[in-house]
């Protein structure tokens, strides 16, 4: 398509740009904002092909959304939002123009994008909190578009000049002259701008000569900072073309100054046209001076004067100030040795401009403070690149009494320093690396404000470094600060978490400083900014923070942590960062948590690479043995991670001595053995970032249940270095190592939706193993959020309406973070949709996970399982009396699969039903194979009550909901073979439950909606015999038996009674389903009628094999009559057909099965069949004795003296004597079966 019609492709591209628009989709999330991103750069790579047609798609977008009319705050940011991802586009776009654009795209970007582009410079409102974004978006797409196109944007320029010469109005439309300002100047091109302005400006009225001087301004200044070799060339190789235009101008200008506030208005100008005219500077240094230029050199003695304060006006003063900063800027980007003049000209000035400038008793102010603040900021680079050594006024930036103004400036200035480096001759930042220790102590007390005037958190108090404690003791801030000052302060405050992330070292610098007050001072700076990160009122602070540590955690900076022991210093320091983050993270006291999972994961790859770089040298001092205690006796249990760390506990467990300090030698195993009482941080903090990861799989955020498998990988890593170090298992160190490896390859390949994602966890969470301290603390601390999550859910909307504020403050919160929805407390709105889908989600990782709980709770010495004989209770020796079944109600694991038991019957009015379903699917299909056995025990206490002392049913409807679900629960449970159920599914019987769900279910009558139930537990009977092997029994014999007596009352119950079709279509269901689950249970089973009818054994069962062939023949009629009646009346159905054959099958297999098991006693009762009169019956007893024949059976059972022949075998086997004259058999059963069970041997199974 792109090849033949790339009009309709590209137009396409452009279409799906503007519909996925914020103004048109709503609020972004995390998907649309990468497809977003991903149309950008397609538009931008499709642009350098067909760059016309993608830039004029791109302006009509713009001119359509700035005609939309919008109302809202959310609105406006979606607006604001859209108009910014269009002009970055379009600059990009602009950027990457093709050279051979034709004269008619450049007419047409004049004619459609400028004005568009014009629009934004011009008419944003001040008061808007976006207007400043949207004006500098839009500078930007103006100074790429005059790169190739500067004649077109020249000539509005030109055209609006000329227009003005002419105009006799006094309010004029300046704005296209301010266009001046932001478009691409090279030395050429600023040429151009000083002769058309020259030889207009005279003609100008006052307002229009005032805009050209200011943009003429910012346009020279556009050139020196886009082509600085251009502007030092000027210097070396003058141009007297560029000199001529600027003298021509400074006269005029000059002209034009006749009073003290025009003056004010022209020297910054008048400054730089000097500048550019190198031999007038020359001329005017000597003593003699040319007349033609007496004017200038009347006009720098003018300048010294004001700037001294003899200029006898503040104007004046001013104005002299900003131009000797321009002075001072524009000669940095001349290299000494191409002329000295200009500096002599700087040196004459700069004293008196810092006295101006950086006066504590006497600040500068001109009322504009961001503008003050950038001039001082110019000023303090300027001098620092003329002088570096020559400091004083660094010290005065830096004294603790100086004005925050100052701090701000220099802790700015800095940070200019640090990224803008662009010639070679700038001096590096290492020059002021002196200073690092009064940097770091004024990060620590501006810190200390900027929280304590937030009233977040109580004040945090940095511990002083050594050399400047009682400097930091002095202070005292028992006031809180005003809202301005705290203003102040988160200013400065970010602006120094940017110039840590821009040079680390400038902060970590320690000159003549001994290990432990390095550390010391590097615990500090760590501490402090990573008490930034969970700072949700700052959060371009707390962001700004991460990626500060991120830089702070490159192997370059690692090292300078203490160069005297860097890796103990590193797992200290970094420990405690990430033990930290993890608990925030986990109690979830975060914004943007998913943002801050994704930033800890690169700081967990930084970590490695450390880790890989240093494991050689680490070998020989034993670190990893003994910071993680592998070898020491330390208890895994949920309850290690007891470390307070808030604020100062952060700190203090950070620095020197309080935590894992040894001296150099002291690496021995007997060391760390006696830390085996408190595990050491680096332990705990990997538990901590076990139990966050852990609790992100339940996320309704698909994003950051990726991230937090993908963090998997990266823990592991970690786990492969420290084995190779240490010579030992890898799960020394990550016990279930396997199972995170699948997490992490898993992260790789999920692209589905989170439903699949979530089923997809939850498999690989019932494959952990190893109970660990991190997935236990996970798994109770998720109890504690979902038991939480459960009331609020339940009390919807009451908690609602009595918490209306608080839940719509939650749900705010819920929206900026898209995180826990329920789980962060509070209140809940169900009209969320996330607060139930996290709650779902809980609920899953709770099952999937229990099991490894309750084995941690456990004895775990067993390492055989032995089929378990007899009652659950009395069960001696089988893992379930070790493992508890029944459940211990004070275990977080019982009183959880307690409360799922209530909500499989939960009635709430607006989610029950959803409630109800995903518990039985949940527990059906998720739950893992280690609580099969609590579950049975738990559902057979439950259902036993639903009968009374005399064992009359219950019946209720919240009972029969139970029953329906249990039906459905035991069915999933067993018809899908999760890994490892069959290990568990016999460690508890579930003969009372089956038998108590069919004594309740038979008395449900003939409803449709009790034929469904019946039907459900028949086809759970079928699959319960289809897991037979899995499963235990008690007395297996008799419950088949008594099973087939209850589902035999449902065949035929009601199939010849119903009227209706569809009620007919059922009760055939339930004849179907019936039969499947007796052919099931017939399948080897020997009847066994009921004791005391004081009839003789084979009389009675030859009785009940009556019974049930004289049914199953019953049946067999039954289907043919019907079969021929559906024939006579021609109405047959072809479903109809299908059921009646299927359950012709099944019937003759039941015959066939019971009539196989039971050839003694039922050979006599089916023989005569073969000779009845009736065909079919013939028929039909030839296909039961042919399937017997094929089934094959033991014809010798029909000797009469049968019964005493196998009880003498079973004796004979029993009482086998071993080689050295013991019993084994008859001890084996000894130490497995109840006392009470020893009759049945005794007696033999025929006799009991």
């Amino acid at each position: 398509m792109a090849a033949h019609r790339p009009v309709e492709w590209v137009q396409a591209v452009v279409s799906r740009f503007d519909e996925q628009l914020p103004i048109k989709t709503g609020q972004q999330n995390t998907h649309t904002k990468v497809s977003t991103e991903h149309n950008k750069e397609c538009l931008i790579n499709i642009s350098k092909y067909k760059f016309s047609l993608v830039i004029s798609g791109l302006t009509t977008i713009l001119k359509n959304v700035n005609n939309m009319r919008i109302f809202g705050e959310a609105a406006e940011k979606n607006l604001y939002l859209s108009q910014l991802i269009i002009l970055d586009t379009l600059e990009k776009c602009l950027a990457g123009q093709p050279k051979d654009t034709m004269r008619l795209d450049e007419t047409m970007l004049v004619k459609q994008l400028l004005p568009e582009i014009c629009h934004f410079l011009h008419t944003c409102r001040e008061g808007n909190q976006h207007a400043a974004e949207l004006r500098n978006s839009a500078s930007g797409v103006l100074f790429s578009l005059s790169c190739n196109n500067f004649n077109a944007v020249f000539s509005r320029i030109s055209t609006r000049l000329q227009e003005l010469t002419v105009c006799s109005e006094d309010n004029v439309d300046v704005h296209d002259i301010e266009l001046l300002q932001y478009i691409n100047v090279d030395c050429a091109k600023l040429k151009r701008l000083l002769k058309e302005t020259a030889f207009k400006f005279k003609a100008l009225k006052k307002v229009a000569q005032l805009a050209v001087i200011n943009s003429l301004e910012k346009a020279f200044w556009n050139w020196v900072e886009n082509y600085p070799d251009e502007f030092t060339k000027l210097y070396q190789v003058p141009q007297t073309d560029m000199a001529e235009c600027a003298e021509k101008l400074f006269d005029l200008v000059d002209g034009f100054a006749e009073s003290t506030k025009r003056k004010a208005a022209v020297w910054p100008l008048q400054i730089i046209l000097l500048i550019l005219c190198p031999e007038i500077i020359q001329d005017i240094s000597k003593d003699v001076v040319d007349e033609n230029n007496m004017n200038k050199k009347l006009f720098l003695d003018s300048l010294r004067k004001a700037l001294a304060g003899h200029g006898g006006s503040r104007q004046l003063t001013e104005s002299a100030a900003i131009a000797c900063v321009k002075l001072c800027k524009a000669s940095t980007y001349i290299n000494w040795e191409d002329n000295s003049v200009i500096f002599l000209l700087v040196q004459s000035m700069v004293v008196d401009l810092k006295n101006l400038l950086f006066n504590p008793s006497k600040p500068f102010s001109r009322g504009s403070q961001p503008a003050d603040v950038d001039l001082m900021i110019d000023c303090l680079v300027s001098c620092f690149r003329i002088s570096p050594h020559n400091n004083q006024h660094f010290k005065i930036c830096l004294a603790q009494n100086s004005p925050s103004t100052f701090h701000y400036v220099l802790v700015n200035s800095l940070h200019r320093i640090i990224t803008n480096s662009a010639l070679d001759w700038w001096p590096k930042i290492d020059a002021v690396y002196c200073h690092s220790v009064e940097l770091r102590n004024m990060f620590g007390e501006t810190l200390h404000k900027a929280v304590q005037g937030c009233g977040a958190h109580p004040a945090i108090r940095m511990a002083p470094s050594l050399t400047f404690k009682e400097k930091v003791t002095s202070l005292k801030f028992k006031e809180k600060p005003t809202d301005l000052e705290t203003r102040s302060y988160k200013y400065l405050l970010l602006s120094m978490v940017k110039l840590i992330h821009a040079d680390p070292k400038l902060l970590l610098c320690n000159p003549r400083k001994q290990g432990p007050e390095t550390q010391g001072s590097t615990a500090e700076l760590i501490t402090g900014l990573v008490q930034l990160v969970p700072q949700s009122h700052m959060p371009e602070i707390a962001q700004e923070a991460m990626e500060a540590l991120l830089v702070l955690h490159q192997l370059d900076s690692i090292d300078l942590w203490n160069p005297d022991a860097p890796v103990e210093t590193f797992w200290e320091i970094s420990s405690q960062m990430l033990f930290y983050i993890c608990k925030k993270l986990t109690s979830h006291q975060m914004l943007s948590s998913t943002e801050i999972l994704k930033w800890l994961r690169e700081i967990l790859i930084c970590r490695n690479k450390f880790l890989l770089k240093n494991k050689q040298a680490d070998r020989s001092s034993c670190h990893f043995l003994f910071l993680y205690g592998v070898g020491c006796d330390i208890p895994s249990s949920g309850n290690t991670s007891q470390i307070p760390m808030d604020h100062e506990e952060l700190l203090r467990t950070c620095t020197p001595g309080t935590s894992l300090r040894r001296g150099k030698g002291n690496s021995s195993m007997d060391s760390a053995a006696g830390y085996s009482g408190t595990p050491p941080i680096c332990r705990q903090a990997q538990t901590k970032l076990e139990v966050a990861l852990y609790m992100f799989l339940w996320s309704p955020d698909t994003e950051a249940v990726l991230v937090a498998m993908s963090c998997f990988r990266h823990l592991c890593e970690e786990a492969d270095i420290r084995c190779g170090v240490d010579e030992v298992s890898v799960h020394n160190f990550l016990p279930n190592y396997n199972t995170f490896m699948e997490f992490a390859s898993v992260s790789n390949m999920m692209s589905t939706g989170r439903t699949a994602l979530q089923k997809r966890v939850m498999a690989l969470l019932r494959r952990i193993e190893h109970p660990t301290a991190g997935n236990t603390e996970a798994w109770e601390d998720t109890h504690a959020k979902w038991e939480q999550a459960t009331k609020l859910i339940l009390n919807y909307p009451k908690a609602k309406m009595e918490d209306g504020q608080a839940a719509e403050s939650l749900h705010k919160t819920i929206v900026k973070r898209r995180m826990s929805h329920v789980s962060g407390g509070g209140s809940i709105d169900l009209s969320d949709t996330d607060s139930l889908q996290e709650w779902i989600n809980m609920t899953g990782f709770l099952c999937a996970l229990g099991g490894v709980c309750l084995q941690q709770r456990s004895n775990s010495g067993l390492a055989t399982y032995s089929p378990p004989m007899g009652p659950v209770s009395e069960r001696k020796g089988s893992m379930i009396s070790v493992m508890s079944s029944e459940g211990n109600a004070d275990t977080p694991v019982s009183k959880f699969m307690d409360r799922l038991l209530s909500l499989m019957v939960c009635n709430h009015e607006k989610v029950g039903l959803q409630i109800r379903t995903n518990v039985k699917d949940l527990v059906g299909l998720e739950l893992s194979p280690a609580l099969y056995p609590m579950l049975f025990n738990k559902l057979k206490n439950t259902i036993s009550k639903f009968f009374d002392s005399q064992g009359q049913v219950l019946l209720t409807d919240t009972n029969t909901q139970f029953v329906e679900q249990t039906i459905a629960i035991m069915k999933n449970l067993l018809d899908n073979h999760t890994e490892g159920s069959s290990e568990h599914l016999g460690q508890a019987s579930i003969e009372t439950m089956m038998l108590n769900l069919v004594r309740y279910v038979r008395v449900l009558g003939n409803m449709v909606h009790a034929i469904q139930i019946k039907t459900k537990l028949c086809q759970l009977v079928e699959v319960m015999m289809a897991r037979r092997d899995d499963l235990s029994f008690c007395q297996e014999m008799k419950f088949r038996n008594k099973m087939v007596e209850y589902l035999t009352d449902w065949v035929m119950g009601t199939s010849n009674q119903a009227a209706d079709d569809d009620v007919k279509c059922l009760t055939r269901d339930l004849d179907q389903a019936s039969m499947e689950a007796v052919v099931s249970l017939l399948a080897g089973l020997p009847l066994q009628p009921e004791e005391g009818d004081g009839v003789e054994l084979m009389e009675a069962k030859s009785q009940l094999f009556l019974k049930y062939f004289t049914l199953f023949m019953n049946l067999l009629n039954d289907c043919s009559e019907v079969e021929d009646e559906n024939a006579q009346t021609g109405g047959r159905k072809r479903g109809m057909s299908r059921r009646l054959a299927s359950l012709r099958h099944c019937t003759v297999l039941a015959m066939s099965n019971l009539l196989n098991a039971n050839v003694d006693s039922g050979l006599m009762h089916s023989i005569g069949l073969g000779y009845h009169k009736d065909l079919q019956t013939r028929a039909t007893f030839m296909e039961v004795l042919t399937k017997i024949l094929q089934q094959g059976t033991e014809f010798d059972t029909l000797a009469e003296t049968v019964l005493a022949d196998r009880f003498e075998r079973l004796v004979e086997l029993v009482t086998m004597m071993g080689d050295q004259g013991e019993l084994p058999i008859a001890m084996a059963l000894a130490n497995v079966v109840p006392c009470s069970q020893w009759i049945i041997i005794i007696l033999g199974p025929d006799r009991s």
